[in-house]
């Protein structure tokens, strides 16, 4: 068990690897950054497949419990000092549609990166 919030997040994904590299380079003791894209990585190691990782941002905390999608992101922004950013998204009315939204944005983030220019992977400058 680690003694960081784990987040598996595409590192084959521009947008995804520049947002998990800001948080964890504010808080590189909270987190710890695992590409599901890099040669080695096996999901069964933490309870999930192949089509299960590559859907969704997993975290896991220290204590093993697990977080999906906007949980995810929400707890690795409180744990990058930077919670208030994005806290209101688990609040109602809006944690329901920012978790909605956010599902969307996993299905479609490859494309939504080509849209908006982003479709390097940043090579070095972006490695955790």
């Amino acid at each position: 068990m680690s003694d960081r919030y784990r987040l598996l997040y595409d590192g084959a994904c521009p947008m995804c690897s520049r947002e998990v590299l800001a948080l964890y380079r504010r808080n590189p003791d909270a987190i710890e950054a695992v590409d599901i894209m890099a040669g080695g990585f096996d999901p069964a190691v933490y309870g999930l497949n192949g089509e299960q990782v590559r859907a969704a941002l997993y975290g896991i905390k220290p204590d093993g419990t697990m977080t999906v999608g906007m949980a995810s992101l929400r707890e690795a922004y409180r744990l990058a000092g930077v919670g208030w950013m994005i806290g209101w998204t688990g609040w109602w009315p809006a944690r329901p549609m920012s978790d909605g939204f956010y599902r969307w944005f996993a299905r479609n983030r490859m494309r939504i990166s080509r849209a908006l220019g982003r479709n390097d992977v940043c090579g070095e400058h972006c490695e955790i």
